[in-house]
């Protein structure tokens, strides 16, 4: 069988599925999303070790919490909520909204997050009655189609609509291109190339850019709490999430203090120019992220770099001069590895991280420690950013968490710094299709040609 054929029989699968899932009301299908949370949620441990095993990358411990968060904070937030249907009716405007659904999803996912992005994409998908179809990555087929094979045991048992998810297998580029080519909407996360794939396939799509998330320290705050949450945001998953904090940007008068926090949150901090050097090499070989590290332990780092740290280090602290413009360490670095820069002035801490969003990262998230609104409004008015999250960990905060106001979600929308079409969240409000009525607004007052007119604002 071709290619085409396959991917063809797959989305007239899902296209008879739509057709039946369209009588399925609000109630049964949010009882059919939360199964698909709350399986993982049952089995997050399991899962872990799976996808850990299979990709070779993050940690098991923090997959589990990874699996056990996400999946409390997506079936909280989607219960009980419209999408089918009237949404919402304004009576001043005279406008009532009626949602349908989109279509038939085809999601490509990452081998990052091989679990819970199948869950929230299937789960964003069927809150408004699409149907989806899921391309694994090719390191994490096998956890995937578990996942999704299992999803499907529950299903039938609320006597679901067959094949309302299904999973692509045997996957390869080829087959993802016209994945995202046959059916109605597709979302892509994961690399560049895939994204650009995404739009290119001339149907709506979604996707994510890519993370170099800048962070910095205000005055005034608690240190040894923020280099804390830092530090926890920065290893979280051995750095493969691409919301992981990637800097301090600090005050240069608490600069040592910060380093010193830094160690007593087990930071091995590189001073010797020979060890920085090694390193480098190491973790960029050729200028570009070395592959067989991302998501590594640092002992894995320090063992292919040929340096001995100790037993409890948990992230490798690499400082950097704000001066050097072209140094490598201002890149996403997608291993537990954080660059501290010194700043004076607060504005000099934007332009740090500005020009380290430059080089990589635009789009995406950045991180404020502080208690000073003027500065947080500042960097959130100067930074090319869709998120700024202030005083909380960015990678496990900026898909949403029950301590934010953020959609819950596993794709990051950069907006059109990152060459995306949606700067937030994505959501399962963007696979609907909205259906407006436009009533007439009664005793509707037509402001006179002055008025429009007139040059007062």
């Amino acid at each position: 069988m071709t290619d085409q054929i396959y991917i063809k029989e797959l989305v007239a699968k899902s296209k008879k599925a739509l057709k039946e899932f369209e009588f399925f009301n609000q109630k049964t299908i949010d009882r059919i999303i939360r199964e698909l949370a709350k399986y993982v949620f049952d089995h997050a441990e399991e899962l872990a070790r799976m996808a850990q095993s299979e990709t070779r990358m993050g940690s098991v411990e923090d997959k589990t919490k990874k699996h056990l968060g996400k999946s409390r904070i997506m079936w909280h937030s989607l219960k009980g909520k419209k999408a089918i249907g009237i949404i919402s009716e304004d009576e001043e405007l005279g406008i009532i909204e009626v949602a349908k659904p989109i279509g038939v999803l085809g999601a490509i996912q990452p081998c990052t997050n091989p679990i819970v992005t199948p869950m929230a994409n299937a789960m964003a998908a069927l809150k408004g009655r699409n149907t989806i179809i899921i391309a694994p990555h090719p390191r994490a087929v096998y956890c995937t189609k578990f996942l999704i094979d299992e999803w499907n045991k529950l299903l039938k048992k609320h006597n679901a609509p067959e094949n309302i998810i299904q999973c692509v297998e045997e996957v390869n580029i080829e087959r993802s291109n016209l994945l995202m080519k046959m059916t109605d909407v597709s979302v892509a996360t994961g690399g560049p190339g895939m994204v650009k794939a995404a739009y290119s396939s001339g149907k709506p799509s979604f996707g994510v850019g890519p993370g170099n998330v800048q962070c910095i320290i205000d005055r005034g705050v608690d240190i040894k709490k923020a280099v804390e949450i830092i530090v926890g945001g920065r290893i979280f998953d051995n750095g493969i999430i691409c919301s992981g904090e990637q800097t301090i940007i600090t005050p240069e008068e608490i600069y040592d203090d910060v380093i010193d926090e830094l160690k007593f949150n087990g930071g091995y901090v590189v001073e010797n120019q020979k060890e920085r050097e090694t390193l480098l090499d190491v973790l960029f070989p050729e200028g570009k992220l070395n592959r067989k590290l991302i998501g590594q332990e640092v002992q894995a780092i320090a063992k292919t770099a040929g340096i001995e740290m100790p037993e409890d280090t948990k992230v490798i602290v690499i400082p950097e001069e704000a001066s050097n413009k072209d140094s490598l360490l201002r890149k996403e670095k997608m291993f537990p590895v954080i660059t501290p820069f010194k700043y004076k002035e607060f504005s000099e801490a934007v332009n740090i991280a500005l020009e380290n969003l430059d080089i990589e990262g635009k789009g995406h998230s950045v991180v404020i420690h502080s208690e000073n609104k003027d500065h947080i409004l500042e960097l959130a008015e100067k930074a090319p950013v869709s998120r700024v999250l202030v005083n909380q960990p960015c990678s496990s905060t900026s898909g949403g968490s029950f301590s934010n106001g953020l959609n819950p979600t596993s794709t990051l929308g950069c907006g059109s710094w990152g060459n995306n079409s949606i700067s937030e969240n994505f959501y399962y409000k963007h696979l609907l299709n909205i259906t407006r009525i436009a009533n007439i607004r009664e005793n509707t007052v037509i402001p006179s040609d002055e008025e429009i007119w007139a040059e007062e604002v």
